[in-house]
């Protein structure tokens, strides 16, 4: 087998792999089949892809389409591999997606894949950057946002969200107090969701419309604020306070801890104290 499929993150009802093809011009096309949805995202290569609603090539920007149970083929007539990352959702999960886009009458994708779309390219974007920097957390929240944008594409559906009700304001408002009291572990969006009783891409969809950032965005900062405090107020060991506020590993902290407050977190300690770094 010319492809590796390595699991990024999983969750009920989904599933991320980085999927790697070595196949080449010359090599025989092989038939597969689809065991759920399927939201593939090509970042190198092209590659030919044929299933029942038709055949399309595919090169990096591309979103590959599958149904539960369809049979497909994949071929490298123009070129040598590819790399995608696939997101695989079970019926269910998204049938609760398509229930929250308007015009989303079916769930089956009736075209084989969707060309790049400049509604996606900021998801992607962050995706491809979450496989790489091994950032597992992010990935649910993503699929769901790229599964709902897909979904949303591949109707013609408009993408306006109606204005959120006092009710969805005070789930909101649930879910903030729950990741306040929580954010030194792991929160997936199907957990807050079910603390506010809501599907998790109408909560996700919510959440962003009244709080201005998505729930793992509020994650970061809560942890990214609290160890700030506790770099400016004790002399605890940085890695103690990165692990502490829920970070998995120091390099993962000192990234985001730049990236948020424009420096290290050794040189914002330092600076805290009045001394020159």
């Amino acid at each position: 087998m010319a492809t590796t499929d390595k699991n990024l993150a999983s969750g009920p009802g989904w599933q991320v792999c980085d999927v790697i093809c070595t196949a080449r011009a010359g090599d025989r096309p092989f038939e597969e089949q689809h065991r759920s949805f399927c939201v593939a995202a090509v970042t190198r290569g092209a590659f030919r892809y044929r299933t029942r609603e038709g055949t399309a090539m595919l090169a990096p920007g591309a979103i590959l389409l599958g149904n539960p149970g369809a049979c497909y083929e994949c071929g490298h007539e123009h070129g040598a591999g590819d790399r995608c990352l696939s997101f695989h959702f079970a019926p269910a999960y998204m049938e609760r997606i398509a229930a929250d886009v308007p015009g989303a009458r079916k769930l089956d994708f009736e075209t084989p894949r969707l060309p790049p779309l400049p509604a996606l390219a900021t998801l992607l974007a962050q995706a491809e950057a979450a496989r790489e920097t091994g950032d597992g957390e992010a990935f649910e929240e993503l699929g769901l946002r790229i599964a709902g944008a897909v979904v949303a594409a591949a109707v013609g559906s408009p993408r306006v969200a109606p204005a959120p009700s006092r009710r969805d304001q005070k789930r909101v408002a649930e879910a903030v107090r729950l990741i306040e009291l929580n954010a030194d572990r792991p929160l997936s969006v199907t957990e807050l969701a079910d603390g506010t009783a809501t599907s998790p891409y109408h909560f996700l969809r919510t959440f962003r419309h009244v709080a201005g950032m998505t729930p793992y965005q509020f994650l970061l900062r809560t942890r990214l604020h609290r160890a700030a405090v506790r770099l400016r107020t004790s002399n605890e060991a940085i890695s103690t306070i990165a692990f502490d506020a829920g970070f998995n590993d120091l390099s993962t902290f000192n990234r985001r801890f730049r990236r948020e407050m424009g420096e290290a977190p050794g040189a914002y300690r330092v600076r805290g104290a009045g001394r020159e770094v």
